[in-house]
C-alpha cells in the first residue's frame, strides 16, 4: 500500500485521510485569526505556499489584467463591425459564393443588414447602429475582421474559444493566466466570472482549471442576491469561531507534524485562507452604492431596460476588480428575451435587445478605465464563439459562421483606431490576415508578458499549453 512518510513515521493513505478529515483546512483559518477576530486570542500562523502568489512574467508586460466580454451565441459580423455593401445590392438573391454546410442546413437568400453603418472617431472606423455608445470609443479599439474558429456548433466552439481545444477538459484561458502570473489581489480569486444570467453551452467547463491545480479555476459570481454561495460566517459569534479554529488547529498540527508538507494540504489551506478573506472583500466589491451617480449613469445603471442594468453592474464590478488586481475577469451575457446573440430567426429584434443590454455598459467601462488611467494596463477582449452567415436562415435569421467573423480588442498595449484583416465581399470568409482563436490567445498572453510557447504544464506525458502546437502573436495590432 502507498504511504505518506515523514522523517519519523509512515502512515497509510486511509489513516492520513481519517486524521485530516478533522479539518486540516482550518490551519489556514487559524492563521487568519492573527488578522483579528474581534479581539479574540491571536494564534501563530501556519505557513502555506500560495499558488496564486504573483509570479514574474517572461518579459515586460503591457497589461496587468484581462476583461473578457464574452458575447454568447455569436454576434453577426456583417451587422456590427464589418459592413458589406454587396449584401444591399444582392438582397433577396441567391448568394454567388460557395456555401459551407451550416448548423441547420436551411439556406435562404442574401440578407442585407437591417442597420445602417456610420464612421466614427479620427480613425473613421464604421460601426452599425447597434453600438452607438461603443462606437464613440473606436479610436481605442482594434477591430479584427478575420477571425476564424474550428467548430460551427456552440458547445465545441465555446470550448475552443475558452480553452483552445474543442472538447471538454482543458484549462480555460483565465486559468492559464492565473497559472502563469498568479494574481495581485490577496482577497479575491485570480479568475472571476461575472455571471449575468446565462451560462454558455458547454457549461462551467468553459471556466474550468482542467488539468491545472484547482486554485486556478474560474470562480462564478452571481448577479443579485448572494454572489458566492455559503460564504457567510456560520458561527453566531466571532468568539465561537475562534474557539472552533483553535480546536481544529490543534488537530491539524498533529497531521502536519506527522505527514510533513504536502501539496494537497497546502492547496486546501490556500483555498480556506482565500474563502475567509472573501467573507469581507466580496460584499464590499459588489456594493457599488459608493460610486458617484455620474459614474453609475455612464454605465447604464439607471436604464429602463433591466438587462442593461444587469450588464452595467457587471462592467462596473469588472472595473473594481481590475483596481483590486484580479488577473482575469470574464463577463457573460444577461438573459434577454430571445436567445443570446443566436438569432436563427427574428434577427432584428434579437440583436437589438442584446446590443441594448451591453452597448452602454461597455462604453462606460472603456471611458471609466481610461479616465482612471487603467485602460493602458487592462486588455479588453470582445468576442463570441463564431459569427453569422451573410445569407438568411429561413427569411429573417442567420446561421452560424466560423469561416470569418469579427472580434475586437482594446487597451493593454493594443493599437487603437485600427482595423486588422478582412472578409470577402459578403463577409463570409476571412481572406486577408486570416487568424485563429489560438492567435488571439497567444497575443493575449504576450500582452500579459508571457511567451505562449513557454507557458506549459506536464500532463499526459507531454508539455501542454493554451495554444497547443499553434498560435502566433499578432504584432501588427500591438502599439
Amino acid at each position: 500500500m502507498h504511504s505518506y512518510q515523514s522523517a519519523s513515521c509512515s502512515i497509510s493513505r486511509r489513516e492520513f485521510l481519517a486524521r485530516s478529515a478533522n479539518g486540516f483546512g482550518a490551519v489556514a483559518l487559524a492563521s487568519l485569526v492573527n488578522e483579528s477576530v474581534d479581539g479574540a486570542t491571536k494564534i501563530s500562523p501556519v505557513p502555506a505556499q500560495d499558488p496564486l502568489a504573483p509570479k514574474q512574467p517572461h518579459f515586460r508586460p503591457r497589461a496587468r489584467s484581462v476583461i473578457f466580454l464574452y458575447m454568447d451565441g455569436g454576434p453577426s459580423q456583417v451587422d456590427t463591425f464589418d459592413p458589406k455593401p454587396r449584401l444591399n445590392k444582392e438582397h433577396g438573391q441567391p448568394i454567388k459564393a460557395k456555401v459551407q454546410a451550416t448548423q441547420f442546413d436551411n439556406i435562404g437568400k442574401v440578407l442585407k443588414s437591417p442597420w445602417k453603418f456610420q464612421q466614427y472617431g479620427q480613425s473613421g472606423i464604421p460601426v452599425s447602429e447597434l453600438f452607438p455608445h461603443t462606437a464613440k470609443h473606436v479610436d481605442d479599439i482594434c477591430v479584427i475582421r478575420s477571425m476564424t474558429a474550428n467548430f460551427p456548433e456552440h458547445t465545441n466552439a465555446n470550448y475552443f474559444l475558452h480553452t483552445g481545444f474543442g472538447l471538454q477538459g482543458r484549462p480555460s484561458m483565465g486559468a492559464w493566466a492565473g497559472y502563469g502570473l498568479g494574481t495581485e489581489c490577496r482577497d479575491l480569486p485570480g479568475f472571476i466570472v461575472l455571471n449575468g444570467g446565462l451560462i454558455p453551452p458547454g457549461g462551467l467547463a468553459c471556466f474550468h482549471n482542467g488539468f491545472l491545480p484547482a486554485s486556478y479555476q474560474g470562480s462564478v459570481f452571481k448577479n443579485g442576491g448572494e454572489p458566492v454561495a455559503d460564504l457567510k460566517r456560520q458561527e453566531r459569534t466571532a468568539e465561537l469561531q475562534s474557539r472552533k479554529i483553535s480546536l481544529l488547529r490543534q488537530l491539524d498540527q498533529e497531521v502536519v507534524k506527522t505527514t510533513g508538507a504536502h501539496d494537497a494540504i497546502e492547496s486546501a489551506i490556500a483555498n480556506y485562507e482565500l474563502a475567509y478573506r472573501m467573507q469581507t472583500s466580496v460584499p464590499h466589491l459588489m456594493d457599488i452604492s459608493g460610486e458617484t451617480k455620474a459614474t453609475q449613469e455612464s454605465y447604464g445603471m439607471f436604464s429602463r431596460f433591466p438587462q442593461t442594468r444587469t450588464y452595467a453592474h457587471q462592467c462596473l464590478v469588472a472595473r473594481r476588480l481590475v483596481e483590486r488586481g484580479v488577473r482575469f475577469i470574464e463577463l457573460t451575457c444577461p438573459a434577454v428575451k430571445g436567445d443570446r446573440w443566436d438569432q436563427h430567426s427574428n434577427l432584428k429584434d434579437g440583436h437589438e435587445k442584446n446590443s441594448l443590454a451591453v452597448d452602454q455598459p461597455i462604453a462606460g467601462l472603456l471611458a471609466d478605465l481610461k479616465l482612471r488611467g487603467l485602460l493602458d494596463e487592462t486588455l479588453i477582449i470582445w468576442a463570441g464563439e463564431f459569427g453569422r452567415t451573410p445569407m438568411a436562415q429561413g427569411t429573417n435569421g442567420r446561421d452560424h459562421n466560423p469561416s470569418g467573423f469579427t472580434v475586437w480588442m482594446a487597451g493593454g498595449g493594443i493599437k487603437g483606431g485600427t482595423i486588422y484583416g478582412a472578409t470577402d465581399e459578403y463577409g463570409y470568409y476571412a481572406i486577408e490576415n486570416k487568424l485563429q482563436i489560438h492567435d488571439m490567445h497567444a497575443t493575449m498572453l504576450y500582452l500579459l508578458g508571457i511567451n505562449h510557447e513557454r507557458l506549459t504544464f506536464r500532463h499526459s506525458s507531454r508539455e501542454m499549453r493554451l495554444t497547443d502546437v499553434h498560435g502566433k502573436v499578432i504584432h501588427d495590432i500591438i502599439a
